[in-house]
């Protein structure tokens, strides 16, 4: 992270589908190749045929990978639910482990400043939070992942911040407003890819911290898809 050249000499299948956008990474002893799409609302569809074209390139079959990733959230519900199903499926066929990694995290892995406040669009006026710092052993979290409103996301330390992610593009106004100078750029079309979820999970596998396939396991953050009518704001 952060230009360190790290190479775990594994072969690790990453996913996400957090987001409007598909991903699929491969990561082979340190080099990366990836795909993505914008997919709508397409992931069941492209996800798995995106993974076979990916492994075929490469001349790898699923039971020869030493694990896989995916993006456990926050993020969309269904995209969630068809990428840890996806996981869970692959993995449990071919006796594999798995890594979960923050789709928030992966956010500031794309930017890679020395600090990150990523920030999703989680709809209905919020957005999924979390701000991370570099150090010498890699990230570390400054604000764990939450949902709020825009304009009471958790304040943030001195110095200077890169902002990331949708949650910018859509409540920029507000997030500019809680956050004035402390923000020194803005990188709003940053979305969660599974190449930066590949280069987070090398380093799970190779700390032994990977987990069996059924603790794939989607991180919601909102218990509930919607609301009814009248908790609605008006």
């Amino acid at each position: 992270m952060g230009g360190i050249e790290f190479r775990c000499r594994m072969k690790i299948l990453a996913l996400d589908t957090s987001t409007e956008y598909c991903s699929v990474a491969l990561w082979r002893d340190g080099a990366l190749d990836a795909r993505d799409a914008h997919a709508g609302q397409r992931h069941s569809e492209l996800l798995l045929p995106m993974v076979d074209e990916l492994l075929k390139r490469h001349g790898i079959a699923v039971r020869d990978l030493d694990g896989i990733a995916f993006g456990e959230g926050p993020g969309s519900f269904t995209g969630l639910r068809i990428g840890c199903g996806a996981t869970q499926g692959l993995a449990f066929g071919a006796g594999l482990p798995v890594v979960g990694v923050s789709t928030l995290l992966a956010l500031a892995e794309a930017a890679r400043p020395g600090r990150a406040v990523c920030c999703l669009d989680a709809r209905m006026g919020e957005i999924y939070h979390a701000a991370y710092a570099q150090s010498a052993s890699g990230w570390e979290t400054v604000h764990a992942p939450s949902l709020c409103a825009p304009a009471d996301a958790p304040p943030l330390p001195a110095g200077s911040w890169t902002g990331c992610g949708s949650g910018f593009a859509v409540h920029g106004t507000a997030l500019k407003g809680r956050y004035g100078e402390r923000l020194s750029a803005i990188m709003p079309g940053v979305f969660p890819h599974a190449r930066d979820i590949a280069r987070l999970a090398a380093r799970e596998f190779e700390a032994g911290r990977a987990v069996a396939a059924e603790r794939a396991v989607p991180v919601y953050l909102r218990d509930r898809v919607a609301l009814r009518t009248d908790e609605r704001p008006t």
